[in-house]
């Protein structure tokens, strides 16, 4: 183990960046508890503070992510991503506990023509960007020098429902498929987020990073229908079987911000490099069982 890490906490432990983040700590040797939706309520001061003391690291990353249905239920959205995020930032403060925080890219307007720097102007265009904005505004009113807010965008990974695996599904069971060419982002592996994640807090315990907003997102920029296709091309699958589509043939309830590519400055300030290039990371992900399973059904024409 790590003695001088201190013990940290994960909230949000079930999703799917929680166990990566669960599963990075282990590999640093690092003592962590991880605590679901279930063990945690973080809308309950009394609870989070129990759960917090004697924390020297805090890693958020319990949310509401549903984006569409927060359009109906702003409201409860924002009990968990606003509320919630207040009150975990609070007993932080109290307990002298860093908090690494993540956010997303939906607190942005998603107009730019060039990456968002990490103090760019927020303005987010849905309900749930807006819930997401009121938790990162309490970690900064709350711990100025101790908070830590991560945006990032486009999660995929091994242990929850996600875009690649959706892909690689459908590969099984259509011959062609219509892929939004129009929306422009940083495909994340949620397992290179987690270790960065674990680099930051690490960082931020020795002094050597200062607090605010960073950009958890891969370096490189895509769309959606480049991520599938080269998802496609990396899993021996034709990606000509991908083909454009623009975001007005995918109505849906929540705004979908067309450009969602951020710079990554403030990492070198932690010392750190950014997040590797998409591609790169696409690559390692999906050598991983859970795609490696997906892809041969695929290939082999039957569901996965």
């Amino acid at each position: 183990m790590n003695p001088g890490a201190g013990r940290w906490l994960v909230t949000g432990a079930a999703g799917m960046l929680g166990q990566d983040v669960l599963a990075a700590l282990k590999d640093a040797g690092i003592e962590a508890a991880g605590l679901r939706r279930a063990d945690l309520d973080i809308t309950d001061p009394a609870a989070v503070r129990a759960a917090v003391e004697g924390a020297a690291v805090v890693v958020n990353c319990a949310a509401w992510t549903d984006v569409d249905g927060a359009e109906t239920a702003e409201e409860a959205a924002t009990a968990v991503n606003g509320t919630g995020v207040r009150v975990l930032a609070a007993a932080c403060a109290d307990a002298g506990a860093r908090l690494l925080h993540v956010s997303t890219d939906y607190v942005l307007p998603g107009n730019a023509a060039q990456p968002y720097p990490e103090d760019a102007g927020t303005g987010p265009v849905n309900a749930y960007g807006r819930s997401k904005l009121v938790g990162e505004q309490a970690v900064a009113e709350l711990l100025p020098q101790d908070g830590y807010i991560v945006r990032t965008a486009w999660l995929y990974g091994e242990h929850g429902a996600n875009f690649v695996a959706t892909m690689l599904k459908l590969a099984a069971q259509r011959d062609t498929l219509d892929v939004v060419d129009d929306q422009h982002g940083q495909p994340t592996w949620s397992c290179a987020l987690a270790r960065h994640l674990v680099g930051l807090g690490l960082a931020a315990l020795a002094g050597n990073a200062p607090g605010g907003v960073y950009h958890g997102t891969a370096s490189g920029r895509t769309t959606w229908m480049g991520l599938a296709r080269e998802a496609y091309r990396l899993s021996g699958l034709d990606p000509e079987r991908i083909r454009p589509t623009t975001s007005e043939a995918f109505v849906r309830p929540a705004v979908r911000p067309a450009f969602s590519v951020l710079a990554h400055d403030r990492w070198e300030e932690a010392g750190m490099a950014p997040l590797a290039d998409w591609r790169e990371q696409l690559a390692e992900a999906l050598a991983a069982p859970a795609f490696t399973a997906l892809a041969g059904a695929a290939r082999d024409g039957r569901a996965g």
